[in-house]
């Protein structure tokens, strides 16, 4: 007799950390990069967007919720600005409900100032295209989040905000000479976050689509941009970045996120 195996879905609510202005004006919904992230690591996902900028996040958007995710944003103002309140109140609820919760960039500056640190501009300026020798931590080697990753590595990226100071009982994962912070992990209180300064979910393309619509100062835009663009399939361009064709390769630029679905399966009830 043939055996059956049930496939269980994992059902993920995305918070599109995009303004409806923003994204009027050319740029792209950052829930996108997440859904065809998502979409190429578990046919199975099931993504869901919730935009708190156009309204309050519904408690029946949780139900069965598997993993919440926090977006990048390339709005003008901090986390911890009045205006980013509605994103702040959808992460209140999402730990509230005990549901794993993903931060990318803004995602995880939103987590330190919800868990009770700090953010800042970073005293090093924008870092944009990649954030380069990125070093994971003790803490980082050990952490599931960072499973398969090399001691040193690199992934597009693009902020000039960092964390300034740790929220209590949050652990350093990773760092590098430009922010201290790239990524942290949080367990406490029934509480489940991990995060990342950089962009897992975005290719270096898409930052560059991302920086041409930016007007934050950036040096050699033009040059940067050319070599965001060709650099996947260019390894004179990859170097110039401070990265590989292969470290650019969906495969491993989506390492933490793969390591995540994992964990939130794991943590499934069944």
């Amino acid at each position: 007799m043939q055996e059956i195996v049930t496939v269980t879905e994992q059902k993920i609510l995305i918070v599109e950390s995009n303004t409806p202005d923003l994204i009027s004006n050319g740029y792209r919904p950052a829930a996108d990069y997440f859904i065809s992230t998502f979409g190429a690591l578990d046919e199975t996902v099931i993504c869901s967007v919730t935009r708190p900028y156009e309204a309050p996040l519904k408690v029946q958007e949780l139900e069965g919720i598997d993993g919440v995710v926090f977006t990048g944003s390339s709005v003008d103002w901090s986390c911890d600005s009045k205006q980013a309140a509605p994103l702040r109140d959808t992460m209140s609820h999402a730990f509230k409900n005990s549901v794993p919760v993903w931060g990318s960039c803004n995602g995880l500056q939103l987590a330190g100032v919800v868990l009770g640190g700090s953010v800042g501009a970073s005293s090093n300026g924008i870092e944009a295209g990649v954030s380069k020798e990125i070093r994971k931590t003790v803490a980082g080697k050990k952490h599931a989040m960072l499973t398969g990753r090399e001691d040193i590595y690199a992934v597009p990226c693009i902020h000039i905000d960092e964390i300034k100071r740790l929220p209590l009982d949050a652990v350093i994962l990773a760092e590098n000479d430009h922010s201290p912070v790239q990524a942290f992990g949080y367990s406490s209180g029934g509480l489940d976050f991990w995060g990342t300064q950089y962009h897992p979910e975005c290719t270096a393309f898409n930052i560059a689509e991302e920086l041409k619509l930016s007007s934050k100062h950036v040096f050699n835009k033009a040059a940067l941009v050319n070599d965001l663009k060709s650099s996947q399939d260019d390894p004179v361009a990859a170097e110039r970045l401070g990265t590989s064709c292969e470290e650019l390769k969906p495969s491993v630029r989506t390492i933490e996120l793969r390591n995540w679905l994992e964990h939130i399966k794991v943590k499934k009830p069944h």
